[in-house]
């Protein structure tokens, strides 16, 4: 039983039948890629973030970016060359072979999944600033992660909105594509209109004493809080696991990826530099749930930042959608290939969806969300997604190898220094993460090697 071995490619793109619907297109791919990126790094991260960087919070958003842009180009050309559900998954597969596919498989079930859970986190923290603001009350224990301390000195037990919205977004997916990307495109417009009607109201009211010193702790501060800021950027990678369902992948899914992901950008960095300025970045240790809104607060624009409260909610709420929806699509992937149970990859014949594995995934996500904090879960969705990223761009250097003459509707610029830089900015934000990251993401590796060798191998379809 070889661990080695690969899927042929050529294989791979013949295999044109598939029971999912197709309907995505240029525009949806877009807003997939804004609807899964705008979210919880620019509602919630930019707090952390701005703690251990100060103003140069936004050199860190560009450093993160610029590794995810690198990826992003390694990304677009194995969408338009292999436009097949499993994204990183089922390029590995083809690439590097079964074991290292498995496991980029399982890094994405980390990443996808605590993803959900770590945003339900940040949305349930603007939701109650929404309903404090109406004058409702839910109580604190209700509110907080199992064991957290809440700001009356309460422990917390379960984090029910953070699960109720987990388990709305699984309704909405379970339902079907459509329905999915019709409700996506919607909420991400209402965000984006709120992110840029704080950087309008709010840039009048920067600082400029506010933003020295530049860089407070030096760029040792700047380099870690970009490894917090990286989740900020995940979820562009959910784009290519929609390829199935997309029409003309080849050239579409290119445009989807690195449009959404340079929009995303300028947005970040724009608000980043604007926050730092209106509020000394040391005050963010008590607006960290919500320190967007909380900008606004500070400047008594509060009519105002229930809007932002509102559009925060809205924005996340999106992020959850696409994390789920692409953590159902390499699921269904892996079952294919026989590595996972059939159960994943069962397509309910009426809303032609995997409706199964959707919901399986959603309860484990809404659990996780609203029994831990957001700095656990965001730190492992950070490791398992750089993880997965390395891979991607060593699986194109390799192809240009192997297979040098398969059709490309994009090509990767400037091979081999584009993927290793991808490679590089990857392994450099990883080692930016704490030993307990590290130890938490050595136990998931080492649960999914188990899984293999004891029914992935021999289940597998090339086991045959």
């Amino acid at each position: 039983m070889n661990i080695l071995r690969k899927k042929d490619i050529t294989t791979v793109i013949s295999q044109k039948h598939t029971k999912l619907k197709k309907s995505m297109n240029t525009f949806d791919l877009v807003f997939l890629g804004i609807g899964a990126i705008i979210g919880t790094g620019i509602f919630v991260l930019t707090g952390t973030g701005a703690l251990k960087a100060g103003p140069g919070l936004m050199l860190s958003f560009v450093i993160a970016a610029l590794a995810c842009l690198f990826t992003a180009l390694c990304y677009a050309e194995f969408a338009s060359m292999v436009p097949i559900s499993g994204s990183a998954y089922t390029y590995t597969y083809t690439t590097l072979g079964e074991i290292f596919a498995f496991i980029i498989g399982w890094d994405l079930a980390l990443e996808y999944m605590l993803g959900v859970s770590t945003v339900s986190v940040g949305w349930s923290g603007y939701f109650n600033s929404l309903l404090v603001g109406l004058g409702i009350h839910i109580p604190e224990q209700l509110t907080a992660p199992l064991g957290v301390t809440t700001a009356n000195n309460e422990k917390g037990i379960f984090n029910l909105p953070a699960f109720i919205i987990v388990m709305l977004v699984t309704t909405l997916i379970s339902i079907g594509i459509r329905e999915t990307k019709k409700v996506n495109n919607i909420m991400v417009f209402i965000k984006v209109a709120v992110i840029l009607l704080f950087i309008v109201v709010a840039i009048f009211y920067v600082k400029p004493d506010n933003l020295t010193p530049f860089l407070p702790y030096g760029f040792s501060g700047v380099f870690a809080a970009a490894a917090t800021v990286f989740f900020a950027f995940i979820g562009f990678d959910a784009v290519s696991s929609s390829a199935e369902e997309t029409i003309n992948p080849a050239k579409t899914m290119p445009k989807g990826i690195i449009i959404s992901l340079v929009i995303c950008t300028i947005l970040y960095v724009c608000v980043s530099l604007i926050m730092t300025g209106v509020v000394p970045f040391k005050m963010f240790a008590q607006y960290e749930a919500h320190p967007i809104s909380a900008v606004l607060k500070y400047t008594n624009q509060n009519w105002i930042s229930g809007v932002i409260d509102v559009g925060a909610i809205l924005g996340m709420t999106t992020v959850m959608l696409v994390m789920l929806y692409g953590q159902t699509r390499v699921a269904y992937a892996m079952s294919k290939d026989g590595l996972i149970p059939k159960v994943f990859s069962i397509v309910n014949n009426k809303t032609n969806t995997p409706f199964i594995a959707t919901w399986i995934f959603g309860i484990s996500a809404g659990l996780l969300g609203a029994l831990f904090s957001i700095e656990t879960l965001s730190e492992m969705v950070s490791i398992g997604t750089l993880s997965a990223f390395i891979l991607v761009s060593v699986s194109i250097l390799i192809l240009r190898k192997t297979a040098p003459n398969i059709d490309r509707k994009f090509k990767c610029p400037l091979v081999p220094i584009v993927p290793l830089l991808s490679i590089f900015f990857c392994a450099f934000l990883i080692l930016n993460l704490d030993v307990t990251t590290w130890i938490r993401f050595v136990v998931w590796l080492i649960i999914g090697f188990i899984i293999y060798f004891s029914f992935s191998i021999r289940n597998s379809k090339l086991n045959a």
